[in-house]
């Protein structure tokens, strides 16, 4: 039946019967356990079934055989004792109405030699990937026999698991080598002509769908030009295409680009400051030109996009992988006339960088996201409603009042400055950096939703708060720009808040000094430079910005360059003088050689991080009855903080003294949350909020 949008009518490919026409596409957040989609993984994908997906796909590029090894936590398709595993995460989504499909790879040369086995990896031409780094063995005749049985003994494990389908994996892995002139360099009969280049492929698409039988789904995922020179183009993508499709392929996964650098992928998977959808019109030209269904995800963000899409027949199905992260019930929301209450992807691609800086994806404003063992995403009432008074509303404050207003708690929000957001707000400022302010204004407009009280132009002192008569208040103050770590001359630098502002005025030479490492100092370097500024960005690190992950450097990178901004590394700040003549003197000294320099600049701007703004936090502490201790037991596990044990009169005096539980009526409760504790990013405010409110 169709409906009136067009992204909830439903949609048939072969057999597999979806319920609307949004994805989860294949990608891989690295929450499985030894190789397996236990309980975690399956969380994960469950509460995205609950939200109304239509397709979610597990195993972003699950792995088939040993000398593919996971390169971020793949799944392992080569291990019989994932089927029952399979088998119960499918027969969980089925039950809420989702199909389920798996990615399936063998990842080629995108992987490293030395992890795993310490197998050497195989591709069709000794060219080392710029990303992974591993030097191939060129791939002999009997490692394609044994590679071609791995994908039949994959794909037979996928049935057995009741997957409704499984898809290729052909960009950046080892089916696409072979058909890419750029990695086939061969001349044998497995390349030269593009009839050899895509004979490997047709080889395992043919033994892949006798292996699966006439019913579950074949999908490929591919890149229908490389967009390189050297690459696969256009047509003989498509001449390859249609060849898969007499081969048994029933739906095509739309990719334009490959992913071998940073670079590349950071194309592919376009993160904030790019534009919306960019390759959703090529996608469109594709689908004109074959016979199968096909599918598109990069960049879809919000609902109009997709539905456009839809609508105007550029896609059958529409990938929106990343905004689910951000809100797994995004499409609950949509049925339910509620889509302004969806949060949105802000494009920020913290779920990339995270796997590789923490070991699994993490949405940079959703904290529940790979933590729904713990975390709710609904948020449930509380039994017993309360007074709380919130101080500060950047992310962590507004996430803290957004909770605990769902939970129906009385909640008032005080806020100093005229603008709610914090440091977001500043972050936000570049115009490539705009759509950060997505955290804030989605948190604010929720607030309206459950009567929170938001007051802004209001400094919070202790009595401000005292006359609120709270039961909890949480202190949400921030941090202040940290330019302690300078012995001499702090009082003549700038910092990059001023920047950001901004206070500081372009033009002549500044020097940036960076030891935090994350995005404000080349936040405020590449905005100094696209002004006018000569720019030199001096780090004790040996490399620019190692917080700042691969998705996002080189959008940095690239601006570094177009402006020549000069960068010295493994150097440090040591003092700031004023010279005679006018301007500075910044004095350097070399980390490993102890070598000392001076340079003479108009300005310096330092980098690093906050120190908490907690003169409040420390005036409330000693009257409050925990004494602003948080029992971390309770915090970890979501439960109520029960114990109050501070050493203060007010504690003191709740029933039974300090360690007691309490209870209503015997002083208020004290926490501080995000970087009025200390200085760390908005995945940490927010998730300090929601674990420490889902359970006030």
């Amino acid at each position: 039946m169709r409906t009136l949008d067009p992204l909830l009518d439903p949609f048939t490919v072969k057999g597999m019967r979806l319920r609307n026409r949004v994805v989860s596409t294949s990608h891989e957040p690295a929450y499985a356990e030894g190789g397996l989609p236990r309980e975690r993984y399956l969380a994960y994908h469950l509460e995205k079934a609950r939200g109304g997906v239509g397709l979610t796909m597990i195993g972003g590029s699950a792995v088939i055989a040993r000398d593919s090894p996971p390169a971020f936590g793949n799944l392992e398709l080569h291990r019989d004792e994932i089927v029952p595993w399979m088998r119960r995460l499918t027969d969980a989504v089925h039950e809420e109405g989702a199909a389920v499909m798996c990615q399936v790879t063998h990842l080629g040369r995108r992987t490293s030699n030395y992890t795993a086995d310490w197998l050497p990896t195989v591709y069709p031409s000794p060219l080392r990937e710029p990303a992974h780094r591993a030097f191939p063995k060129v791939a002999e005749e009997w490692d394609l026999d044994r590679i071609v049985d791995d994908y039949v003994s994959a794909a037979q494990r996928c049935v057995e698991g009741g997957l409704d389908g499984i898809e290729l994996q052909s960009y950046g892995h080892l089916l696409d080598a072979f058909l890419s002139p750029a990695t086939n360099h061969r001349d044998d009969a497995w390349g030269g002509s593009l009839e050899h280049r895509m004979a490997f492929p047709r080889r395992v698409i043919r033994a892949v769908r006798e292996a699966l039988g006439p019913q579950p789904v074949l999908a490929i995922r591919m890149s229908m030009d490389e967009d390189r020179p050297d690459g696969l183009q256009q047509e003989e993508a498509l001449t390859a295409l249609r060849a898969f499709t007499e081969d048994g392929v029933d739906l095509l996964s739309v990719i334009k680009g490959t992913i071998d650098s940073d670079a590349t992928l950071s194309k592919v998977i376009p993160s904030m400051g790019t534009p919306s959808a960019p390759f959703l019109e090529f996608a469109g030209q594709i689908r004109r030109e074959i016979d199968i269904p096909v599918m598109h995800a990069s960049r879809i963000t919000d609902a109009a996009t997709a539905r456009h899409a839809i609508r105007d027949g550029l896609l059958d199905l529409v990938g929106m992988t990343r905004p689910q992260m951000a809100d797994p019930y995004l499409v609950a929301k949509i049925t339910a006339g509620e889509e302004d209450r969806v949060r949105p992807c802000v494009g920020a691609n913290y779920c990339l960088d995270a796997i590789y800086e923490s070991g699994d994806a993490k949405c940079i404003h959703n904290p529940a996201t790979g933590r729904e063992l713990t975390l709710s995403h609904v948020v449930p009432p509380a039994p017993v409603r309360r007074r709380v008074v919130v101080v500060g509303a950047g992310p962590a404050g507004l996430e803290a009042g957004r909770v605990l207003g769902e939970r129906g708690h009385d909640v008032v929000i005080l806020e100093a400055d005229d603008l709610p957001g914090g440091q977001v707000r500043l972050a936000s400022r570049p115009s490539r950096r705009r759509d950060l302010i997505g955290v804030v204004d989605w948190r604010v407009s929720e607030l309206k939703h459950t009567g929170v009280d938001l007051r802004l132009g209001v400094f919070a002192e202790a009595q401000t708060v005292l006359a609120e008569e709270p039961d909890v208040v949480i202190v949400a103050t921030g941090g202040m720009p940290n330019r302690t770590f300078l012995a001499q001359g702090q009082g003549l630098v700038r910092d990059t808040w001023d920047v950001m502002s901004g206070e500081v005025r372009s033009g002549g030479t500044v020097l940036v000094y960076d030891d935090n490492g994350a995005e404000p100092g080349v936040d405020a370097a590449e905005l100094l430079a696209s002004r006018g500024a000569q720019v030199q960005f001096v780090t004790p690190e040996r490399m620019l910005a190692p917080l700042v992950g691969g998705m996002n450097s080189p959008a940095y990178l690239r601006a570094f360059d177009e402006h020549h901004v000069g960068v010295t590394l493994a150097t440090r700040l040591v003092g700031v003088a004023r010279h005679p003549e006018g301007g500075l003197v910044a004095r350097l000294r070399h980390d490993y050689s102890g070598a000392e320099v001076e340079r003479r600049v108009d300005q310096v701007v330092v980098e690093h991080g906050t120190l908490p703004n907690d003169d409040l936090y420390h005036e409330m502490a000693p009257l409050s009855v925990n004494g602003g201790a948080v029992d971390h037991e309770a915090l970890l596990a979501v439960q109520p903080q029960l114990v109050g044990a501070g050493s203060g009169p007010a504690a003191l005096a709740a029933p039974g003294g300090a360690g007691a539980a309490l209870s209503p009526g015997t002083g208020f409760q004290l926490f501080r949350i995000g970087d009025a504790v200390a200085s760390r990013n908005i995945h940490a405010a927010t998730y300090d909020a929601l674990r420490l409110c889902l359970a006030i």
